[in-house]
Order: structure tokens, then C-alpha cells, then sequence
């Protein structure tokens, strides 16, 4: 057996019959969860068998579970295609469908009927089939290069095959099941492959959203704290055509009656009571070296934070003043500050928790392992002095990729247009010319020049404070300095005063004037951008490819030095379980309680006038100061649960992930994780790690009470 056969069998050992050493730590794959887990489970209090979790006919649990536009999770909780998920995953729709005359984001949006309903263009649903193995096909064809090549380093095979073998692999299983998008992803850092088939909905409208007040309750104030109070959900609705098939938009389309739907429970839940999430948490890196966790914090993560922090400091200023501007920004906004105050937390996490200490522990430990082992001395005994140097070698360059791509990239939006309208031929058929315009008219609609040409001022001249090196400066800072006289603001004022892509008829006034592409100071400043960024990453290409290579070798030595240990692959946005139960924490000499209730709603709306992000409409404060709670309120407490959280191991693209109980009843939504273990993407901490959901009492009443919507009460069956 060969050393890729050897991990093979250890990966698919670990992926199926380990049973964890936390019953609250991990992302397990349904389709591999074995007697021994389920009975770790069934021991925490779950009720239903494995086939009724994971099954390929329809009616297993994860059958009620959606991909959420390939960026969120979501649930189906009725047969007519009702689907949940958070606030903050609908918030780019609700946004879409929002204008200052009927501003949705701003009161929430009810509909009374089928026909009142909103469609969002681009929107989808995926619900998975099944998953299979194919490490076999993968790494058959893979060893097959190493044995056709073998003067030809691995890392080099591997960076240069590994992508188009799997596309290859993908496009076979996507002939051979039409209808189905399949998708071929790498687990285990390379060392295993699995297959994902989905079927895709692309008809999916607006039911029910919350006022933003209440959706985004607690705002960037409250973002990846607890305690929370925020009523994090909004809801829709999935069509297709009269055959129940996945169809686009259509007014012929009727809703979807699923084979399977989550039923919403009322009864609550007490400390050390089961819970578990099922969805698509997006990426994790807990196999990641110590360099590599050091790279994240003092290069990727710290551009994140100063650039972005930066810009929000401009848009804040345009939104306030201008509530049209607000709605165009808005989700663009939610966007860039969660992961800014995300990679804050992060870094402050992993230096308290001396995550990179542990690390290192842990590489010492390999380290001993293969040294006693002359074959595994062969394989693993130059990884860490490869990485060690890799990492060092690209260090200031990644530095600056991270400045750069913040700036240039995500920062300054008309490199977008410019770009767009660099990459279109001058001859280009009509429906390129189409597709381009479309694309154009969605991104003017939420765009603001003045807001921009602002940013780009504010950001150009930071870059330059912060990045040292010509060779990481794109060539129009010497017009900077030639023409301006080192004044970014003059020139971000002469680019935008004599450019056509700040219009939405840009791309026809090119195609009617081509000489615009020598001379337009846009189109020449993208191109500039686009050159110097090819330039910085491809200094670092020999550097990253040999880190890549043996981070999988790192994960591949740790995997075989504890193949007798479970150990679920790093998140991929693919579907995953996570299990534990309803439990509080301490923290820095502090307890927190496991729920939050509406009096903490209240006290919190009380400092509205000092604190924006706790403003509340009266209406809805009277409401909650009734306490008129029904069949909504806790029948322990006889209070109103607003928030909860468990030990549940969760990550970004887990938001809206149904939380269901032993009984696989829906009891809330997962939307954030709390401040004390922002380190959980790195490592996971069982005594602080925390999943924090939205009750489902507190949506119903929502729904009930405030929307008046009891005809989606009735049809959930309540």
C-alpha cells in the first residue's frame, strides 16, 4: 500500500467510526456519522436514527435543510415551501427589493398572500441528495502523474493537476445525473474527496421580514457578543413549476410541496438539553500550521481590520446623511463590518488563548512522532523547515496583498466598472453586450459615486502610509505625485470628473468610442490595479505553492500519528452536523445565562438615545412591555426566550442553520458565535465556544403578534 492509499484508508477510518473526545466539537458529515457517534448522540438525548438524519429518498431530516444562496443555511418549515433563515441572510434581498418610497428594510414587509409575495432576482435555494466518496478517482489519477513524472516535484503536480482533475471528475457525475449540479470538493486538506449532488431552486420570494430595528437589533455593538437579543430571521418562500421541478421565475410557478419539512416546536428547552445544527459552515482552519495561524493574524487579519475600518468611516458619513445612500450601502455594509469586528475578535482571541503556543505543542509533537520512524522520517522530515521558510519568504508580500486587495479590490468600487469594461472586446457579440449591461445596471442601482470617489481619496493615501516598497505601488501613484503633487483627494476628484464609469451608460458609450481605453483615467487606473496585482502574487507563487503542499502534508502526519482519534475535516461549505446541548459559560470572572429575555430587550432599548444600534420603534416596545406572550412563553419561567445559545460548533455559512432538539423539532436559528472564542476557526475552545439562535418562540410571535401573519402560523401547523 502506498503512502496516498495509507491516508486514504485513515481519512475515511476518521471520517466514519471516531467518536469525538467533545460531544460539542465538530462538523460531522451526515452521510458518515456511524454506531458509534450515534450512540455518543443518542446518549446526549437524540431520538431519531441515523437513517433519519441522512437518507437519499427525501424524507430524512436533512431533506428539510437548504443551501441558502451558496452564502447561508435556511430550513423548510411547511409543505407549502416556507423557508427560515436569519435576518442578516435575507438582508441582501430585502435590500434589493427596498427603495426610499417602500422602504422594507426600514418597517419589514409582510405578505397577506401567495400573490403578495416578492420574488429576488438571483436568489436560490439547494437541497442536497446525497454525497459520495471519490478519493479513489481523484487520487488514482493524481498518483498516476506522480508515476508519469517523477522528476517533477509533488508540490508542483499537485498546484498545477489537483483543480483540473477535479473539475474532470465533477464534469463526469454531472453528464451522468442530469438536473443535478454536482459538486467534487477536497476534505482533509487534500487527502480525501468527496461528491456533492444538489437540485437547485432559482424561484425564491420575500414572505415575511422584521423591521432592520429588530433584525439587526444590537447592530455592530452587539455583533459576535453575548448576551443578544437580536430577532435574527426573515422568511421565504420556494416555487416551482406545476410538475414541482426547479424552475426561474415564472407567475405560473406554484409554491413547492416538499417530501420533507422540519416541524416547529414551542416547548423549549433547559440547560443540558440536546441540540444540534445541521447546515453550511463556510471555512474553517484548524489543521493550519503555527506559521500560518501567525500569517492570519499579523498580515491577512490586520489589513482587514485598518483598511476596512477606514472605509467605513466614509460611509458612515454619507449613510447618515442621506437615507437613500443608507439603503444602497446597507448590506454592503453588513458585509464589511462583520468580518471587520470578526478578524478584531479573532486576533484578540488567539493571542488570550495562546492558540499559536498550542499549536506548536502540537508540532512538536509530530515532530517526535515521524523522527522515530525512518520510513515517516522520509515523508514528514522536511515539512516544518519548508514551511518555516515559505512563510518567511512571502511575509511582506502577503502583507501587501492584503493592503492591496482591501484597497483596490473591495475597497474602491469603480475598479469594478473599469474592470468589467477592460475585459469586454471592442467587437463583442450582442449577448456578452447583454450579459455585461445586466451586470452594470446591478451594480449602479446600489451605488454612489460621491461615496466613493470619498473612499478612494481615503484609502489610497492610507495604502501608501501603510505599505512600503515601490515595487507594491501601482504606477498611477507617479501621477500621484507628478500631476497632484502628492494629493490623493486631487486626484480621486480628476478621475471621477473625467471618466464614463460612473454612469450606467458606460459600456455604450465605449463601444461607440474605443479610443476611451487609452484615454479614459479609469479604465487606466483599473489596468494599473489589475497589472500590480498579478505582479505581487505572482512574487509569492513559488513561496505560497510550497505552503499549500505541505499544509496537506501537515494534515496528512497528524492524521495517521492519531488514526485511531476522530477527526472531522475543516468546514467547506458543504453540509455538516454539529451536536451538544444547552449550556452557559463563564468568562473573565463572568457567568452568562443561557437565554436572554424580553426585560433585556427593554432595558437595552432604553439607552437608545446613546446607543443607535438599541433603537426600537414605540410600537414594538409597547408590544414587548404587555407581555402578552400566549403559547409563545417559556413554561418555566412563564417569560419570553428571546436568544439562546449551546456548544454547538459553528462557523460563517452556518447562519440561519436550523437548531433542532432530540426529537429533530426546530427550536431557533443559528446566527453568530460568542466574542471569548473568535478563535473557534482556528481552534476550538469547549468551555467558551458558543452558538448563539434566535428562539423559535420569539419568531413566532414576531410573526403572530407584530406582523399579524397567524395565516403562516396556521400553515406550519400551530
Amino acid at each position: 500500500m502506498n503512502n496516498i492509499s495509507k491516508t486514504i484508508v485513515a481519512c475515511a477510518a476518521l471520517a466514519s467510526t471516531g467518536m469525538p473526545s467533545h460531544a460539542d466539537e465538530g462538523m460531522w458529515m451526515l452521510s458518515n456519522i456511524d454506531g458509534k457517534t450515534a450512540q455518543v448522540m443518542k446518549e446526549l438525548g437524540l431520538q431519531l436514527t441515523q437513517s433519519q438524519l441522512y437518507g437519499t429518498d427525501g424524507t430524512s431530516l436533512k431533506d428539510a435543510v437548504v443551501d441558502f444562496g451558496d452564502f447561508c443555511s435556511g430550513v423548510v418549515v411547511s409543505p407549502d415551501g416556507l423557508v427560515f433563515t436569519n435576518h442578516h441572510c435575507g438582508y441582501g434581498a430585502i435590500q434589493k427589493l427596498s427603495t426610499p418610497e417602500d422602504d422594507i428594510l426600514k418597517n419589514g414587509f409582510v405578505a397577506r398572500n401567495h400573490s403578495e409575495e416578492r420574488p429576488v432576482d438571483g436568489l436560490f435555494v439547494k437541497f442536497l441528495q446525497r454525497t459520495e466518496d471519490c478519493t479513489g478517482r481523484v487520487m488514482l489519477a493524481l498518483d498516476s502523474l506522480y508515476q508519469a513524472n517523477p522528476s517533477t516535484p509533488a508540490a508542483d503536480i499537485n498546484h498545477n493537476c489537483l483543480d483540473s482533475i477535479c473539475s474532470a471528475v465533477e464534469d463526469e457525475y454531472t453528464a451522468a445525473n442530469p438536473g443535478l449540479e454536482c459538486q467534487v470538493k477536497s476534505y482533509y486538506g487534500g487527502n480525501a474527496y468527496y461528491v456533492s449532488f444538489y437540485k437547485v431552486y432559482n424561484d425564491v420570494r420575500l414572505v415575511f421580514t422584521p423591521t432592520e430595528t429588530l433584525g439587526k437589533f444590537g447592530g455592530d455593538t452587539d455583533n459576535w457578543m453575548w448576551p443578544r437579543q437580536t430577532s435574527d430571521f426573515s422568511v421565504f418562500r420556494i416555487y416551482a413549476d406545476k410538475q414541482g421541478e426547479p424552475a426561474y421565475y415564472s407567475p405560473d410557478n406554484q409554491p413547492l410541496h416538499p417530501k420533507r419539512w422540519a416541524r416547529v416546536s414551542t416547548e423549549g428547552y433547559r440547560p443540558g438539553d440536546y441540540c444540534m445544527t445541521m447546515g453550511y459552515p463556510g471555512s474553517t482552519s484548524r489543521y493550519l500550521s503555527s506559521w500560518g495561524i501567525d500569517e492570519r493574524i499579523n498580515a491577512r487579519n490586520v489589513s482587514t481590520i485598518q483598511v476596512r475600518g477606514k472605509k467605513q468611516e466614509v460611509w458612515k458619513e454619507f449613510m447618515d446623511a442621506d437615507r437613500a445612500v443608507a439603503i444602497k450601502y446597507a448590506s454592503k455594509w453588513a458585509s464589511s463590518s462583520n468580518y471587520w469586528k470578526n478578524s478584531i475578535g479573532m486576533n484578540k482571541a488567539i493571542k488570550e488563548l495562546n492558540v499559536i503556543g498550542q499549536k506548536q505543542d502540537l508540532e512538536s509533537r509530530i515532530r517526535k512522532w515521524y523522527s522515530a520512524d525512518e520510513s515517516l522520517q522520509r515523508r514528514f522530515g522536511d515539512m516544518f523547515q519548508s514551511l518555516g521558510k515559505a512563510y518567511a519568504d512571502r511575509r511582506e508580500a502577503i502583507r501587501a496583498s492584503g493592503f492591496f486587495s482591501e484597497t483596490f479590490n473591495r475597497g474602491i468600487e469603480i475598479y469594478r466598472v473599469a474592470n468589467i469594461l477592460n475585459r469586454m472586446s471592442q467587437d463583442a457579440d450582442s449577448a456578452q453586450i447583454a450579459s455585461t449591461r445586466e451586470s452594470l445596471g446591478k451594480f449602479f442601482k446600489d451605488y454612489d459615486a460621491r461615496l466613493d470617489e470619498s473612499t478612494m481619496a481615503t484609502l489610497m493615501q492610507y495604502y501608501r502610509e501603510q505599505v512600503k516598497g515601490e515595487q507594491y505601488m501601482p504606477r498611477f501613484y507617479q501621477s500621484v505625485d507628478g500631476d497632484f503633487g502628492a494629493d490623493c483627494k486631487a486626484f480621486a476628484r480628476h478621475l471621477f470628473a473625467n471618466t464614463i464609469c460612473t454612469s450606467p451608460d458606460c459600456l455604450d458609450k465605449l463601444l461607440a468610442d474605443s479610443t476611451l481605453r487609452d484615454t479614459d483615467p479609469a479604465l487606466t487606473y483599473a489596468q494599473q490595479v489589475a497589472d500590480k496585482s498579478q505582479e505581487i502574487f505572482g512574487s509569492m507563487k513559488e513561496s505560497s505553492k510550497v505552503i499549500s503542499y505541505n499544509e496537506h502534508l501537515l494534515t496528512q502526519a497528524l492524521l495517521e500519528m492519531e488514526q485511531e482519534e476522530p477527526h472531522y475535516s475543516d468546514a467547506n461549505f458543504t453540509l455538516r452536523l454539529s451536536y451538544g446541548y444547552i449550556q452557559d459559560y463563564t468568562a473573565q470572572g463572568q457567568h452568562f445565562q443561557y437565554y436572554t429575555n424580553a426585560q433585556s430587550l427593554l432595558d437595552k432599548a432604553a439607552k437608545q438615545d446613546e446607543i443607535e444600534d438599541y433603537k426600537l420603534e414605540a410600537d414594538i416596545i409597547s408590544l414587548m412591555q404587555e407581555g402578552k406572550w400566549g403559547r409563545y412563553a417559556d413554561k418555566g419561567t412563564g417569560d419570553m426566550h428571546l436568544c439562546f445559545i449551546s456548544n454547538n460548533d459553528i462557523t460563517g455559512g452556518n447562519s440561519g442553520s436550523p437548531m433542532f432538539n432530540g426529537n429533530g423539532e426546530l427550536i431557533g436559528l443559528a446566527f453568530d458565535g460568542n466574542w471569548e472564542s473568535m478563535s473557534g476557526d482556528i481552534n476550538f475552545e469547549p468551555d467558551l465556544q458558543r452558538c448563539i439562535g434566535v428562539d423559535i418562540r420569539y419568531v413566532l410571535f414576531l410573526i403572530d403578534k407584530w406582523g399579524k401573519a397567524d395565516h403562516l402560523i396556521r400553515e406550519m401547523g400551530l
